[in-house]
């Protein structure tokens, strides 16, 4: 069980390490993707120690593609990852599938869960991004990163309150895009899609739109680096190495 004192929030996280790499398969021979090594470390290890940096300790790790890699590394460690749970997939379920098949399978129940994904990393604060919880109309929170070009990306559409209105296809522009990392509260997923496999951006929260759930989006301009090419891979040491304050 986890605490953010400031809000008296209990939370806990699901990163989804289940894909299966393909654009960089080839570089990780016998490794999933979120085990990339950076600085003698698995990137995924990397987002754990994130994690732990904003007090959260019940962690689960939604796991498919060479599962037993990533649960082996994880039992090995000290007690800082005592608290880490991995949750295999029976099959692809889609992002959303397999975090709904790890909180199925956990025994604890937070407020909030907190989802991120294994192969990316936007180093924001969390703190802020947990306050928006205190309006008791928000059911869940986006971060929403800001670029100077969504083109790769898509972007955000956003009302006037700050909540989310659609996720709009790639185009060109500054706006804000999915950084991936979402908030809910635990009684929102009972309201999820009941079909597998289970995507959260072209079936979850269109669903959750169409009830009329309040999803705030919250903007930051943080450092991001998704690891999902050779190009971006290669950036990863410099990436952590020059932010290396903001992990445990």
């Amino acid at each position: 069980m986890s605490h953010s004192l400031k809000f008296n929030l209990d939370i806990s996280a699901v990163v989804l390490a289940g894909g299966f790499g393909t654009r960089i398969r080839h570089l990780l021979p016998g490794i999933p993707k979120p085990m990339a090594p950076v600085l003698e470390r698995p990137f995924l290890e990397w987002v754990v120690q994130y994690l732990e940096k904003h007090g959260i300790r019940d962690i689960l790790l939604s796991t498919g593609y060479l599962s037993e890699v990533i649960e082996q590394h994880f039992k090995s460690l000290t007690t800082l990852f005592s608290r880490t749970h991995c949750y295999q997939e029976p099959e692809a379920l889609g992002t959303g599938g397999g975090f709904l098949h790890s909180v199925n399978n956990h025994s604890h129940q937070p407020d909030i869960w907190l989802v991120l994904n294994g192969d990316s990393l936007a180093l924001a604060d969390l703190a802020p991004l947990f306050s928006r919880f205190q309006d008791s109309e928000v059911d869940g929170v986006i971060l929403g990163l800001e670029v100077e070009d969504t083109s790769r990306y898509g972007s955000l559409i956003l009302d006037r309150e700050g909540n989310l209105v659609e996720f709009a296809e790639k185009r060109p522009g500054k706006g804000l895009i999915n950084a991936g990392v979402y908030a809910f509260r635990h009684q929102l997923l009972s309201d999820f899609p009941e079909v597998r496999p289970l995507s959260f951006e072209t079936q979850i929260f269109p669903t959750l739109l169409q009830q009329k759930h309040v999803l705030r989006v919250h903007p930051v301009a943080v450092p991001f680096l998704d690891i999902g090419t050779p190009e971006t891979l290669n950036q990863a040491e410099a990436f952590i190495k020059n932010n290396q304050d903001l992990f445990a």
